[in-house]
């Protein structure tokens, strides 16, 4: 039985996932701009955001009023920006670089820096810029994707604690590679007022009927522990990652 306070959309193919959410993205946009509030995002990492990315830049490149929105990240690798492994490069070359915006709303993770440093000072520059709720920092729209470990943003299994975590931003090793990370904990994504899963892939099914429908074994899952505590919480998935609900 699939919990309650989450919506689910399943898609055909990952393509027509990706447009449902650029138009989400859009509508809130035109939303946040008419109402005269910038809209704070945080975005994530991997291969999946870059077909989103494309549908943003496909049909909403010219409408979307990009001076207004500021753009974070939920987690970075500790690379160069010029990296192929890095989650800012692989905006800029998808989104940024084919888009009108302001240098000044883009906020990255200089991975490239000593990572316990970063972390600190990462941490500052969105307790100084990001509007809280909850006395702490509070996102708009959190976008985030999963492994088929399981883990988001880079917080994976054998580290929970960071769900729970008091800081804003912490650094990670991914376990298998012991690449480091910096990503936001669980608390902050938590108190985003909407999180948005883009989930694809056969490769993730299993995991993703355990977390949706809160099995026995979703509790080892990171991903199963984003619950926004006032916001909204969607996920948007394909076929094949929905295979198994």
């Amino acid at each position: 039985m699939i919990s309650e306070n989450q919506d689910i959309k399943i898609f055909s193919t990952e393509d027509s996932a990706a447009e449902s959410i650029a138009e989400v993205f859009f509508i809130m946009s035109e939303e946040y701009y008419h109402n005269k509030k910038k809209l704070y995002v945080a975005l994530s990492g991997g291969n999946t955001p870059q077909i989103f990315f494309n549908k943003l830049v496909e049909k909403y490149k010219e409408k979307i009023q990009w001076k207004n929105i500021c753009f974070f990240w939920a987690d970075e690798r500790c690379v160069a920006p010029t990296n192929s492994d890095s989650n800012y490069g692989m905006t800029k070359q998808f989104l940024f670089d084919k888009i009108q915006i302001p240098a000044e709303n883009i906020y990255r993770i200089l991975g490239e820096n000593d990572p316990l440093i970063e972390a600190e000072r990462y941490s500052s520059v969105i307790k100084n810029i990001v509007p809280e709720r909850n006395n702490l920092p509070s996102f708009d729209l959190t976008m985030l994707g999963m492994g088929n470990d399981g883990h988001t943003a880079s917080i994976f299994p054998s580290q929970l604690h960071l769900i729970r975590s008091e800081k804003i931003c912490e650094t990670t090793v991914h376990p298998l590679t012991f690449q480091k990370r910096i990503t936001l904990t669980g608390t902050i994504i938590n108190n985003s007022s909407q999180i948005i899963f883009f989930v694809t892939g056969e490769n993730k099914s299993k995991i993703l009927t355990d977390i949706l429908n809160l099995s026995d074994r979703s509790s080892s899952f990171p991903a199963a522990y984003i619950k926004p505590i006032c916001g909204k919480l969607s996920w948007y998935l394909d076929k094949d990652a929905a295979l198994l609900l």
